[in-house]
């Protein structure tokens, strides 16, 4: 068993304090001995607690209204308030923290460290979904708060919220017959995942017994993924995996959803921060009805199963609508499923809370208040280049503005735009869509793809009559931009005129801010990046890294930022493509205009302590040596 005893939030039990030196009596504890520890851990003064304990039924109210709505008030009896969500309703403020308060995840620390026992943040993505369902009922876990957490060896890890009531560890212990070693968790985690994987099984298993000659013809169409409290026992039991499936996705930050048949199982993943992460199975009977549910939300055709098909959801999460690309694919054991997930919130952010530095805010920032003029947007598949045009396009969206962009397929729907969907088999393609666009009075044009010569001519067309156009092009740098282009027949002195700037792009994993902490690159690592040194200098370096936290499930990383490359096209520059100069002499030119290479751009990350070594060579091999 991995021990998490690292978490997102500092602990309030002194360093100096001996494991098990904070002892109540046995049994559930109560709020009365709870603030008294933290009295003793000198978290709280003697008035803190004395207040706190008067107000205890206005805190047991507060929590309900909160967690239930104003209804539970009438009838508080009804529910089990444990103390730490009390001291947690009681936002008393953190000893160590000012911008902190005591909640439940620093209190199950807390409670840990005084039993001697470990912390755990529970990690979805780890769960053994088999295992729990496997050694107790549902009603057991949600009525005694334990989660089986991992069997090794003969050792059952159990996760508990109090590790002072030692009788539901009695009962589990009797009733499984195992070995039990129990650690601490929040009663809100815990509680979550039951809901999660015992309904997601549920719905799993209820499925494979409906499945059998069952019809999926008549399932309502989604017009709002419900959270894993709102999902009725009584649905459907595909309604009802799909949407464990699709809650489980947004409470992890996941881009994507892989859903791979296999010979006798249907294997799930999640793509969280570019990575990918298995988080499960299905028995392969239930596959054709997983996919089946999403083509029909799709609005795809659940007959047609030898070949590739595209749709798409639009559903709410929260307050926020959320768009879903789903994407078929016929393979050797049945169709796989990719669903896309299009957060607006991060889709449509702040162009400039992408990642640029004050330098590249102040380009981009000028080429995009240009009123005319070509910015294409480069980069590999999954390096940001959609961000970048959405928001850049959030930006500029006002009512005296007409936008329209042309695309392949649309990613996202958002109202501002007039946005047109590329369908070769009625010949609406980007060609024929910009030459009737430039005819509907727009002020900027977005090109979803530069493809081919009859797009490349009309993008460059567009940007020579009058408009602003972004579009993007799949190269590894800015100056190999303006070498595809000519490849596709612009004209270099249509290209030289109209070209404004060229950003190249990636994406990289930053440092979890939570549990970084500084160290010095060697001479090794300094010269293997390429950073160049006098003889017999020695240079240090210090970066961030990432020890592993529940934030980050011990990868050291969470979250992710842009770097760029940017190329201001210069009269100089304008002059060497109107020329057909070499791409090398062209970049060699924009690096003499101030111009950051990739390699160098991500080196700076890490100097500043954003990403990890590991990243900027994961990141950028295909730039090695641009410094």
């Amino acid at each position: 068993m991995t021990e998490s005893s690292r978490s997102s939030h500092r602990a309030i039990v002194p360093s100096s304090l001996p494991r098990g030196s904070l002892r109540p009596r046995l049994g559930p504890i109560g709020f009365a001995h709870l603030l008294e520890m933290l009295q003793e851990a000198d978290a709280i003064d003697e008035n803190i607690k004395r207040d706190l304990l008067r107000k205890e039924s206005v805190l047991r109210a507060r929590f309900l209204r909160a967690k239930y709505g104003p209804q539970a008030t009438k009838n508080p009896e009804q529910y089990t308030i444990s103390a730490s969500e009390l001291v947690e309703t009681a936002q008393i403020p953190h000893p160590e923290a000012s911008d902190r308060t005591i909640d439940e995840d620093i209190l199950a620390q807390f409670l840990a460290q005084a039993q001697g026992l470990t912390y755990k943040k529970i990690d979805p993505l780890e769960l053994d979904m088999g295992l729990i369902t496997k050694v107790l009922p549902k009603g057991f876990a949600e009525r005694h708060l334990i989660l089986p957490l991992q069997q090794k060896g003969d050792k059952l890890y159990v996760a508990i919220p109090d590790p002072f009531d030692t009788q539901a560890l009695d009962e589990f212990a009797l009733a499984t017959g195992r070995s039990v070693q129990p650690v601490v968790s929040s009663k809100r985690d815990i509680l979550a995942i039951i809901s999660q994987v015992y309904g997601f099984r549920a719905a799993v298993t209820g499925a494979a017994a409906e499945t059998a000659g069952a019809s999926l013809q008549n399932l309502e169409q989604l017009t709002r993924v419900r959270s894993a409290e709102e999902i009725d026992p009584g649905d459907k039991k595909i309604v009802a995996a799909v949407e464990y499936l699709l809650n489980a996705a947004f409470d992890n930050r996941a881009s994507d959803i892989h859903i791979e048949p296999k010979r006798d199982i249907s294997r799930l993943r999640l793509r969280i921060d570019g990575v990918l992460h298995d988080i499960g199975d299905v028995p392969a009977e239930v596959h054709p009805a997983v996919v089946a549910r999403l083509k029909i939300l799709a609005r795809m055709d659940i007959a047609e199963k030898r070949r590739p098909q595209d749709g798409r959801i639009k559903t709410q999460r929260g307050d926020r609508e959320v768009e879903l690309r789903v994407s078929s694919l016929p393979v050797a054991f049945g169709e796989k499923i990719v669903v896309r997930i299009f957060d607006p919130q991060i889709l449509l952010a702040d162009v400039m809370d992408l990642g640029f530095t004050k330098k590249e805010q102040d380009i981009y920032r000028k080429w995009i208040d240009e009123p005319h003029g070509l910015i294409l947007v480069t980069g590999p598949t999954g390096s940001g280049k959609t961000t970048t045009l959405y928001s850049t396009l959030k930006h500029l969206a006002r009512p005296d503005v007409n936008i329209v962009t042309v695309e392949d397929p649309i990613e996202m729907v958002f109202e501002p735009l007039n946005q047109v969907l590329v369908q070769p088999k009625i010949d609406v393609t980007f060609a024929s869509a910009l030459k009737t666009i430039l005819r509907q009075d727009p002020d900027i044009v977005m090109v979803g793809e530069i493809r081919d010569h009859e797009t490349a001519v009309m993008t460059v067309q567009a940007a020579l009559t009058g408009h602003l156009v972004f579009s993007t092009l799949h190269t590894n740098d800015t100056a190999s931009s303006v070498s595809r282009l000519l490849d596709l027949g612009v004209e270099p002195f249509l290209l030289g005129s109209t070209l404004t700037g060229v950003v190249a792009q990636r994406l990289v994993r930053k440092v979890c801010s939570e549990c970084s902490s500084q160290v010095m690159l060697t001479e090794a690592q300094i010269a293997a990046l390429g950073i160049p040194q006098e003889p017999g200098e020695v240079r240090k370096l210090p970066i961030n890294v990432g020890a592993g936290c529940a934030r980050c499930r011990n990868t050291g990383l969470f979250g992710r930022t842009g770097i760029f490359e940017m190329m201001d096209v210069s009269p100089k520059i304008r002059k060497l493509i109107q020329h057909r100069t070499d791409v090398k002499e062209i970049k060699k030119e924009a690096q003499l205009d101030g111009m950051v290479p990739l390699r160098q751009a991500a080196i700076r990350k890490l100097a500043q302590g954003m990403t990890s070594y590991e990243e900027v060579f994961r990141v950028t091999a295909d730039s090695m040596g641009e410094i």
